[in-house]
Parts: structure tokens; sequence; C-alpha cells
């Protein structure tokens, strides 16, 4: 081969390059599709199954599947007979039994199934007296009460610590789930409720998905401003309605949605919004339904001759009305244009507690919330709720120069689901003796001053990196110090060292309404997802690390996207703050601190919002009709049936669950350790881990409660631990979530009246 050959065959060995590269890019292309089509199809399998009269050999056909991969998909399919798998099934099992144990083989390890994180800090002496061995607890959580039965005798057995926890934010897992692998000391109290199974990241194609962002889906400033919407203000128990700047007073009626509406709509036509400050009309009759929810459904889709359920456009051509027990949503239109102009009901109480506020004052508060945000944001408007608010104020502080002028990309759904099925929000947990005594010497609570805002400087942004147990391992200490600090989410197996005293670091996955309690029992072991800040506290707290050995876990780029949006809320609040201490006018007072109450709404539901829960779409069917596949009924009257259903995750351009998973495992790090700074040195602490073993008895998302007083400084800033409430001893110590709330109300009534020096 001369030269002149060789030439000629590199050049056409480059363009072989250029087409294999182009091939290899249409394959991808293909196969992403392919993927996509295969999960949309998997959905509707499943969702046939919500159909009684469903089978599987005809979804089989319709679909192209094998009736095996159709019952994989949708159990609720399986045409085999149940006597038949249960006599296989035993004979499983006996065949089982019957099987001599293979030998134990060799098997070469490619690489570590967890590496042991370091200690990051010097551990203060083991104490000499552990705390006492709490008694097994039963615990229920439902949201709205929780439910604990007495404790039982001690076993010899050491259990996990008893607790009860509150719903965390997150929504059924994507991917294959792989098993929690609690420690014998741990299992027996958690079995009770039963561990939950948490989401691993999977190897191969399939794991890749969890490090990538959705495509063409970005958070985009938006090139247009929000349209006002005209808003009334209606005291429903004295029928008096706030109208710009006049109160009169309606006859409503019986209180029915029609009713309320042509009242208003007489008074002030072309209303779109109607508050509802006091009364509660969708409690009428709640005692002749099993629920309240069933009480608020029925309310809403009261039949009226002039008015019916809106049915919107687009997107929200199946939203309907929103059933919630205490702030409803209902959405109505004209019986003669169904399609024409939208009337909302709303209740006040999604932006601030009106706690007995007439309708002026409200009214106010709303207009002294518009003028503290319009100060920040030339195109500010007040939208429907505080959570879409705080969206849509956030889409304009989107950067226009830099890395992230185009916005920020949308993770995949995938790894949106992991996020959601991993990451809790708040702490709420009820300490039970004997960890605490039976007889409280005090109630003493604390609450941190607009907390979340203080965790905004800092966020995840862009595609997440995987790191391996094995590349965890590989890292110098000072590596896997740097990623335990960035914005980070680990897979980790948690041990509680020997000594350990006081309360739980991280939290631990139960089975129940989405429950997580927290550990404490020295030797519990356990397998949970947390954040960074948790992580890093449990590894550096200044009592004695924990025993953190990470599974696996994604690092993300340190950006700052909440951090302007943050800064200018903050700014909103503080003004709205001082002058609800230093206006002359007592109504004007009172209005600016519901306003600046509104203003912490706006933050926490907004933040909320980021972590875009798989939708809920709910609806109304006349009776007789069949309702759609995989309903959950709400309730039902003589007309309609009320139902709601998951409709999976939407296109929506600013779902971030990495950012509000990041902002609650930071706020739950700062229940328990919380450093206040004078610019870069710290000068104080605050938090659990600062007080006395034995004193902390119920954790509530941003505060705490505690048996006595702590030297903690109040500085007004975000953040800082405030002195909220102080019920002097003996106080029972309360056995539920609900008696705790009796005896912080309380609290808080005596400190009022005695002053925070008593």
């Amino acid at each position: 081969m001369d030269r002149k050959t060789y030439t000629a065959e590199l050049a056409a060995l480059r363009q072989l390059r250029t087409e294999i590269t182009a091939a290899e890019k249409q394959v991808a292309a293909a196969q992403k599709e392919l993927d996509k089509l295969n999960q949309q199809r998997s959905r509707r399998v499943a969702g046939l199954a919500g159909y009684e009269g469903a089978q599987a050999p005809a979804v089989a056909k319709a679909s192209g599947l094998s009736v095996g991969d159709v019952v994989r998909i949708a159990p609720l399919l399986d045409p085999t007979p149940a006597a038949v798998r249960a006599a296989k099934a035993d004979d499983q099992a006996a065949a089982a039994a019957a099987a001599p144990a293979p030998a134990p083989e060799a098997a070469p390890v490619e690489e570590p199934a967890a590496a042991v994180a370091p200690v990051l800090t010097r551990p203060a002496p083991v104490p000499e007296q552990p705390a006492p061995t709490p008694a097994p607890v039963d615990v229920e959580d439902h949201r709205v009460e929780v439910v604990a039965e007495q404790p039982a005798p001690a076993e010899p057995a050491v259990p996990a610590p008893a607790a009860l926890a509150a719903p965390a934010a997150q929504a059924a897992p994507t991917a294959p789930a792989a098993p929690v692998v609690p420690a014998a000391a741990a299992s027996r109290p958690v079995a009770e409720a039963g561990p939950r199974e948490m989401p691993t990241l999977p190897e191969g194609p399939t794991g890749a998905r969890f490090e990538a962002v959705t495509t063409g889906l970005v958070s985009k400033r938006p090139n247009f401003t929000q349209q006002a919407r005209s808003t009334v203000f209606l005291d429903a128990a004295t029928g008096d309605l706030a109208v710009r700047d006049r109160v009169v007073r309606l006859d409503l009626g019986t209180r029915t949605p029609g009713e309320i509406l042509d009242a208003v709509l007489h008074i002030a036509p072309g209303t779109e919004r109607i508050y509802i400050t006091a009364g509660a009309p969708w409690h009428d009759g709640a005692e002749r339904y099993s629920t309240l929810k069933d009480a608020v459904a029925a309310w809403l889709n009261r039949p009226s001759e002039r008015w019916t359920t809106a049915v919107g456009a687009g997107r929200d051509k199946l939203a309907g009305h929103f059933v919630h027990q205490h702030q409803p949503v209902g959405r109505y239109a004209p019986t003669t244009t169904p399609d024409g102009p939208v009337t909302e009901i709303r209740s006040m109480g999604e932006w601030f507690d009106p706690d007995g506020a007439d309708v002026t004052t409200c009214r106010d508060a709303f207009r002294l919330l518009w003028q503290a945000l319009r100060r920040h944001w030339d195109d500010a408007v007040l939208m429907g709720s505080p959570s879409q608010t705080g969206r849509d104020l956030w889409s304009r502080t989107i950067p226009t120069t830099g890395k992230w002028a185009g916005g920020y990309p949308v993770l995949s759904e995938e790894l949106r689901g992991l996020l959601h099925a991993t990451g809790g929000q708040g702490r709420t947990e009820l300490i039970l003796p004997p960890r605490v005594p039976e007889q409280l010497p005090a109630l003493v609570e604390y609450d941190r001053t607009f907390a979340y805002a203080k965790h905004l400087w800092k966020s995840p942004v862009g595609t997440p990196r995987r790191i391996t147990a094995a590349a965890f391992a590989a890292m110098t200490e000072q590596e896997q110090i740097k990623a335990l600090m960035s914005c980070s989410h680990w897979n980790v197996r948690v041990t509680v060292p020997a000594g350990w005293n006081h309360v739980g670091l991280l939290p631990a996955p139960v089975t129940g309404d989405r429950a997580w309690v927290y550990p404490s029992e020295p030797g519990a072991t356990f397998t949970t997802w947390a954040g960074g800040a948790e992580v890093h506290l449990a590894l550096s707290n200044h009592l004695m690390p924990w025993k953190v050995e990470i599974l696996g876990g994604l690092l993300f780029e340190d950006g700052k996207p909440l951090d302007e949006w943050g800064k200018r809320l903050k700014s909103a609040w503080a003004d709205l703050t001082n002058l609800s201490t230093l206006h002359g006018d007592e109504r004007q007072r009172t209005a600016a601190y519901l306003a600046s109450r509104a203003v912490r709404s706006v933050l926490l539901f907004g933040l909320g919002g980021f972590a875009q829960r798989p939708r809920l779409v709910s609806g109304t069917t006349p009776i007789g009709e069949a309702l759609p596949a995989g309903v959950e009924i709400l309730g039902q009257d003589g007309e309609v049936v009320t139902w709601q259903r998951q409709a999976g995750f939407s296109r929506d351009p600013y779902a971030h669950p990495e950012w509000a998973a990041y902002v609650w495992s930071g706020a739950r790090a700062a229940l328990l350790d919380m450093k206040y700074r004078q610019g870069k040195e710290v000068i104080a602490h605050a938090g659990a881990l600062h007080a006395r073993p034995g004193t902390v008895v119920y954790f509530g998302t941003d505060g705490i409660a505690l048996t006595e007083r702590q030297p903690w400084p109040y500085r007004g800033e975000p953040g800082d631990y405030l002195l909220k409430g102080h019920l002097t001893g003996p106080v029972e110590h309360p056995t539920s979530q609900e008696q705790y709330l009796k005896l912080r109300a309380l609290g808080r009534a005596e400190l009022a009246e005695k002053g925070s020096d008593q």
C-alpha cells in the first residue's frame, strides 16, 4: 500500500465513522421511542385492570403481548383459578423444602456492595447512661389524626424507637423496588407497621434513564404577563361581602354553591374568584356523611339550575372541582354556557388562617401582599393559590444570562419517581415514654421562623451523576467529604452507634401512608435514602458519629436556581413583618401580619409545587353510567358519583422534585443542629441535639417541643428558633398527635398571657 492509497483509506474510514455515528443516533432515537411506546402500553394495560370485566386474553391480543406478559404487568388479570394458584404455590413450597441446600460457592466480587463513609468529626465521649429501652408501640398514621396504642411491657429484645410519623411528600416509585434490610434489633417494632421497600438505581440501559433529563422539557422564563382576576371576599357565616372598597350584606339562603354564586354575582358581576374567609359552607350537614371528604364532595356537586361544574379547557379539561376536607376548590360555569367564564369558590385558609379577621381585614391583607410582592416583581399577580403564585413568581427569576439562561432542564420521569419515593418532607414525630417522662415537667415549644427560606441559597441543577459504592470507595477522603457536602441524594445503610442516647437522625421507611420513623436505639440498622445534609450530620454531629455505608447515590451540580426567588420573598416577608409591628392602626397591623403569613405560604407551597406529585384528576359521572378505569370513588349523591384517579406525571416544565427534596432534607437536619453565624463565624447552635437527652417530646416540620427552656438566641431572621409556647407542668405526656396539639394550644395561650419571661 502506497501513501496515496493510505490517505484515501483514511478519508473513507472517516466517512464511514460519520455514517456509523449517524446510524447509532438513529438507533438510539428509535430505541428511546420504542421504550416510550412500551411504557405507554404497560400503563394502558395496567389501567385496563381497573375494569371489572377485563380479561387477560383480550388485553394480550389487543396489546400484542403474551398472556403471561399481561399478567406480569397487571396481576389482577391472572386467569388462573385461585385454587389452582394456591395448589401450585404449595407444591413449589414443598419442593423447595425437600430440595437439598446447594453447597456454597465462592463468587468473585467485582465491586463492594457498600462503602463506609468517613467520620467527619471527633466524637464526644460516650455517655455513661444510655437511654432506657422503649417499649414497642403500634402506630397508625391518618394525616389528620395520629393514633398510638398504649405501650406494651418491654421485652428482652431491643426494639427500635416508637414514633409517630406524618406523611412525607412522595409517590409510588416508578423504578423496581429493592427490599429494605433491617437489622434484627430494628426490625421488630418496624415490622408491626412493616418495613417499606425502597427503590434502588437499576443497572444497564434502564439505569441510564435515572441519570437523564426529559427531552424537550425545560423551565423557561415566561414571555407574557399573568392577568389579574376579579376577586371578592365573603364571610359565609354573616353574609358580609368585601368587594373593592365596600362591604355589603348578602342573603346566602341555604349556602349552596349555586345560591352563593347567584348572590355574589348579583352584587359584583364578572367576579372570577370568591374567597370564603369564615363559615366553611362545605361542612354543612357533614354529620350525615361517613367522612368529611364525602360531605365536601356532596356540597361541591350540589345540583343547580343555573350552574354546572366547569370543565375548563386544555390541561384542565378533567380538572373540575378539587375535593379537600378543609380547603376545597369549586369551579363553576353557567349551565347555558358550560365552556364560558368560570367562577371559583375557594378557601382563604389556602393563604393564611384568618383567625377571626373580618372580610375587610382579609381584603386589606391581600392588597398588602400584592403591594409587597410588586416591589420585587414588576409583573407580580396573585393567582388562585399560593402554590401557583409561588411558581409563577419563581419563573420570572430564571436568569437571562449565564449557563442556565435557556432554562433549567426537567429530570427524567424515572428519576422524578425515585425522588418522590425516597425524599420525605417534614419530620413529624411524637417521642413516647420511656424515652421521655410520663409526667412532663413542662412543655416548651420552639418554632423556626420562616424556616424553609433559610435553605434556598443552594440547590441541585442539571443532570445528576450516579455514584456507585465502588466509585465512592475509590474516592479520596476529601472527595468523599466534598460529595457528601454537595447537592446529593444517597442510598445508605445506617447503624446507630453503641451508647447513643438521643433522638434519631435519619428517616427509616415503613409501610402506611408514606410513613417514616427515626430509629435511635443503639445497634439498630436500616436501609434508607437521605439527602446530603442529613448524611453529613449523621457523620459529623458533635455527640458521636453514626456508621453510614454508601450503597449508591446521585451527585448533582451545585447551583442557585431558588436563591433570587428566596431573597425577594424574604425581603417581602420582612417588610410586612415590620409593618405588622410598627403600623399605627390595629386593623392594618393585623392585615400586615396576615399578609406576611401569606408570603410564607407562597414560599412553602411554591416549593411543594416543584415536587410535582403524580396528578390526581377528579371528576363526576352520572349514576348508572360506567366509571372511568382505575378511579377511586370519593362519594355520591342522588345524581352523580364523584371520583378521582392517578394520572401519572404530566409534562410540567416546572417539575423539580430535586429542589424540594434538597430543601426538605436541609430543614430536617436543621431541626437537629442549626448554626447561628455572624459573617463566617459560628456564634451559637440550636436544635434537638443541643438539648439534653430525654427532653425532646415532639418534632413538627419546622419546630420542636421540649420539657425545658433553651438558651437559643432569637434575632427574627429566617430559620431562627422562636419561643412559641410554654405550658407549666406537670403535664401528662400526650399519647397522640391530637393530644399534643391541644397541649400546644394551651402552651401558646399561657405564654401569651404571662410573657416570655415567666
